[in-house]
């Protein structure tokens, strides 16, 4: 993650996946400047005439979706965005995790001070309020299309605005008026346009892509440091790492992961120890490394640029630039993030894929001095067998995840939201692909290390040494058959937790070593 400020002025400051999760987690400040509110309170005055004239304004004065064309009386126009939320609130499901919820409040804070929403003030200074207090909003995770924003998570996430649905506060989820109470506040009475400009929007799509772009970074930043312990550990090539081999194919992502792995390799007594032998080459899951992983950095690129335009963006409608000048549009559609989203999916599971392949290789026997399922003594032990059952298993249940959301379109609205981009499943289906190679790659560790083992007395690289020597502080080389799930389990905390990454940087200071483009977010 890059630096993140101290202070972040929403609606003028420019918003990345770090800077909203340093919001989320505490550690930044989100504030409304002098010069954004008066842009709030002018845009709040722009809705207030529109809705106290004659002519439709669509969603300002008029009803929403089909009944875009009934117009409201100025006495029911605020009793229709209370409506607006109760009835949309319709989220089935667990509740998604509190921190997506408060990522999802940061979100939709910033878009709304740009100043283009018509949205009170003081709405947006309470929506402020749940974050500071993390008073967290329960949200169903089922019921978006990603079509007309995401409708259903959004209603949920404001029913406290009006009194309504459940927050978590110490870990428990009560009614929100006991917690009004509680805080001595009364509902927000919402005004005309405030519904629409809350519930319309793609904070719940985006708020699952900034939780994508920091996971897949960690998956992919470990698959490089078990894939260069593999390399070791079943004396692969370091040639096919050559720079001037990449630069004749110059991607990013392939340079970047090449230039990685030689320096977590640099000086490796390993690698040196069989510089001259006579395998020609080795199996693509070692040798293509750069071209596999490099795909997926790439493809990291790719959502880290399209969500920080998402993040920065107004998504709600109609847009209002004046109180003579409001445009009915789409921004609200899901489905410029709906693809790269996808494409975060597929790129996450190919990790998973390769690295299982590794695990496999690792258990075959074929390599000078490492035996057969990395186990000296076999026959009455399983070795390592059993647990490349498991990554086996959650390759495949990625494959059937990563069929792309935003392939289907099922119209709603009576056909008002005639193509949608569902994009929210997306997110969510990226996010449980990650967590299983996040699992996969936890096994890779595991056994890359045990094979890594074999090879004593050789020292591995300094970074390598430190890395394995911290594996080895809390596992143990395996000698015969036990129960296996824990120190797994234990394996993959290590992946979960970064502490590997922290290890390699206190040896090496990787944060200084490569492109920024890949190391920031």
């Amino acid at each position: 993650m890059a630096t993140t400020p101290s202070i972040f002025h929403y609606g003028e400051d420019h918003l990345t996946a770090g800077i909203s999760l340093s919001i989320a987690r505490g550690l930044t400040k989100g504030l409304l400047s002098a010069k954004t509110r008066e842009a709030i309170q002018k845009s709040a005055q722009a809705v207030k005439t529109i809705a106290e004239g004659d002519e439709a304004v669509y969603g300002i004065n008029t009803g929403f979706g089909p009944l875009c064309t009934t117009q409201i009386s100025k006495e029911e126009t605020n009793t229709l965005q209370k409506n607006l939320l109760m009835s949309h609130a319709v989220g089935l499901g667990d509740p998604i995790s509190d921190e997506l919820s408060k990522l999802m409040m940061i979100l939709k804070v910033h878009a709304l001070a740009k100043g283009y929403s018509g949205v009170q003030e003081s709405t947006i200074d309470r929506i402020i309020w749940h974050i500071d207090e993390n008073i967290i909003p329960l949200v169903p995770e089922q019921g978006s299309v990603g079509a007309s924003g995401d409708l259903a998570p959004l209603s949920h996430l404001f029913l406290p605005l009006i009194g309504l649905g459940k927050v978590k506060i110490n870990n428990s989820f009560v009614p929100t008026d006991q917690i009004l109470t509680k805080y001595d506040l009364k509902p927000i009475d919402l005004r005309a346009k405030e519904g629409l400009g809350l519930i319309n929007g793609t904070q719940f799509i985006a708020a699952h892509g900034v939780s994508i772009v920091e996971k897949l970074q960690n998956v992919l930043t470990h698959a490089d440091i078990t894939g260069a312990m593999m390399i070791e550990g079943l004396l692969a090539s370091v040639r096919p790492l050559s720079p001037e081999l990449h630069e004749l194919r110059a991607y990013k992502g392939n340079k970047y992961v090449a230039a990685h792995i030689n320096h977590l390799l640099e000086g490796s007594e390993v690698v040196h120890s069989h510089a001259n032998c006579a395998r020609v080459q080795d199996p693509y899951s070692l040798r293509c490394i750069p071209q596999v992983h490099g795909a997926s950095r790439n493809a990291w690129l790719h959502i880290k640029e399209m969500l920080e335009v998402e993040i920065n963006s107004v998504t709600d409608n109609p847009v209002v630039f004046s109180e003579n000048h409001t445009i009915s549009g789409g921004n609200f559609h899901g489905q410029p993030m709906a693809l790269p989203l996808d494409y975060a999916c597929l790129a996450a599971a190919e990790v998973g894929n390769i690295s299982d392949r590794r695990i496999y290789l690792s258990l075959e026997g074929d390599t000078p001095g490492v035996p057969k399922l990395l186990l000296k003594e076999t026959g009455t032990n399983s070795g390592f067998m059993i647990p490349q059952y498991t990554t086996a298993a959650l390759v495949s249940e990625n494959k059937g995840l990563c069929f792309p959301a935003s392939a289907d379109s099922i119209p709603t609205s009576l056909g008002q939201e005639d193509h949608v981009s569902m994009g929210s499943i997306g997110g969510r289906k990226a996010l449980r692909v990650i967590e299983n190679v996040q699992k996969i790659i936890g096994v890779e560790l595991f056994c890359a290390a045990q094979a890594v083992d074999f090879h004593r007395p050789l020292k591995s690289s300094k970074t390598m040494e430190a890395i394995h020597n911290h594996v080895r502080s809390k596992i143990d080389h395996i000698t015969k058959d036990g129960v296996m799930n824990e120190t797994m389990e234990i394996a993959i905390e290590m992946i979960k937790s970064n502490e590997l990454i922290h290890v390699a940087n206190q040896v090496a200071k990787l944060e200084n070593e490569f492109s920024t483009e890949f190391d920031e977010y």
